[in-house]
């Protein structure tokens, strides 16, 4: 399997290069050249598949044989050795919780298949691989605990100063050994430029062997759509796959939503997605006006969210015939996507009134991520009652600690695993928005 460049489709590598890479010289983002469906036999057999099961079947439509059976096999094994199980508040809305991994997010799948993918081709490497990730919240996190102590890779972990949770700061600048953490004076955006300003920095690539975490890393992708085929089997379970189901779906960089319509294009049966924002609407406005246009993020209640210029945009076009990214994409392009794809945007208010709504109507916590979720998918089913939603769940309430107590007025529980470093010490260094400033600290620093 080959992969391409979303800005252009003749630039095409294999995967140890997409991987190792992360962002082509074009500043395009990698695809798999070609996204078939999975045979009938498969969804024949989905409700009795394990999840492990599910993940290599998937991987290996995607990846065709560029990693040895055994070899994937045990990278998926690994991946998914926790659950991600469906949650019925009604006959209508299911949660599906991809919190119960290592740093409690759903970025803990993405970020074990791409670390044990890495080490599979970087074993034969000599010199240490540095990579590099941008945080807007749970993905530091979970690269963190991902890659932690992973022999021959150094991480490097930017994220805007004082815009992520105090729980979520400790995940990422605590851990010392091969993960470093750099607090920038600036936006999630702001972090993810210095990012992709590295990478095609050509003298410094010269020295560093860099690749990205991020989920413009098409490594990062494979494995979040694995859970989609996962929770409809869980759904399968529950009582068939009628009546329609739909993916509702909280969005930032949307490489999870992306994820789910490549699940869609691979054969699994979606009807509708649904992206829910807060106020970093960029995508929800492109969906209805046909015109994109990034914006300077907003700090919200949901932070992981927080993201005016969302990379995986190009993915989402480029999936529906806009090949040539550097170009806006076309009216046809625009209204295919918006046959599958429904777009809302909620502020911190409703956010909160959410929070609170689902707590006492159906007894759950939800984080406001979620409830963000939430509410998209209950004012999209105002007008297709007659379908099932499954909302994403993509992090645990208690990664929000004082936010989801305050709104809820009570104690959430907290894991011990995240409790644990309540006391432990923070190691970060500042950093400025400068790229000259981000480029001395890598060159005297690794």
């Amino acid at each position: 399997m080959k992969f391409y460049s979303t800005n252009d489709p003749d630039h095409r590598v294999d995967l140890r290069e997409a991987i190792f890479r992360g962002l082509p010289a074009d500043n395009g983002l990698y695809m798999p050249e070609r996204i078939e469906p999975l045979p009938p036999a498969f969804f024949d057999e989905l409700p009795s598949l394990s999840f492990a099961e599910i993940g290599y079947r998937v991987s290996r439509q995607l990846l065709g044989d560029a990693v040895p059976e055994a070899d994937l096999r045990r990278i998926v094994a690994e991946t998914v050795d926790f659950p991600a199980p469906v949650v019925e508040l009604d006959e209508r809305i299911y949660v599906l919780e991809l919190f119960h991994g290592p740093s409690l997010a759903f970025k803990d799948f993405g970020a074990r298949f791409m670390s044990r993918l890495m080490h599979h081709f970087n074993e034969a490497d000599s010199g240490d691989l540095t990579i590099l990730v941008a945080t807007s919240g749970d993905t530091g996190g979970a690269v963190a605990a991902g890659f932690y102590d992973t022999p021959g890779i150094q991480v490097v972990i930017l994220y805007p100063s004082g815009k992520v949770s105090d729980l979520q700061e400790k995940q990422l600048t605590t851990l010392g050994k091969n993960i470093h953490a750099l607090e920038v004076d600036g936006s999630f955006d702001d972090c993810q430029a210095l990012v992709k300003r590295a990478f095609l920095d050509d003298e410094l690539r010269s020295r560093f062997r860099l690749s990205s975490a991020n989920s413009i890393n098409i490594s990062r992708l494979i494995p979040q759509t694995f859970y989609y085929f996962e929770a409809y089997k869980q759904l399968l379970a529950a009582g068939g796959p009628t009546p329609p189901v739909a993916f509702c779906v909280p969005s930032g960089n949307f490489g999870n939503l992306t994820a789910g319509l490549i699940a869609q294009r691979l054969g699994l049966p979606v009807h509708h997605f649904i992206a829910a924002t807060n106020a970093n609407d960029v995508v929800p406005r492109y969906l209805e006006s046909g015109d994109y246009q990034p914006a300077p993020s907003v700090p919200t209640l949901s932070n992981a969210m927080d993201v005016g210029a969302p990379s995986n945009f190009a993915r989402m076009t480029n999936l529906f015939g806009h090949l040539l990214g550097k170009e806006k994409p076309l009216p046809e392009v625009h209204a295919e996507l918006g046959r599958r794809v429904s777009g809302y945007a909620y502020d911190d208010a409703a956010t909160e009134a959410a929070v609170r709504e689902v707590k006492a109507k159906y007894g759950y916590t939800i984080d406001p991520h979620g409830a963000v979720g939430y509410l998209a998918l209950r004012e999209w089913q105002q007008g297709h009652p007659a379908t099932r939603g499954v909302i994403l769940e993509t992090a645990h309430p208690s990664k929000f600690l004082p936010d989801m107590e305050r709104i809820l007025g009570e104690e959430v529980a907290v894991p011990e695993r995240l409790s644990q470093l309540a006391d432990a010490e923070k190691v970060a260094d500042p950093m400025t928005t400068e790229y000259t400033d981000f480029r001395s600290w890598l060159e005297g620093n690794l």
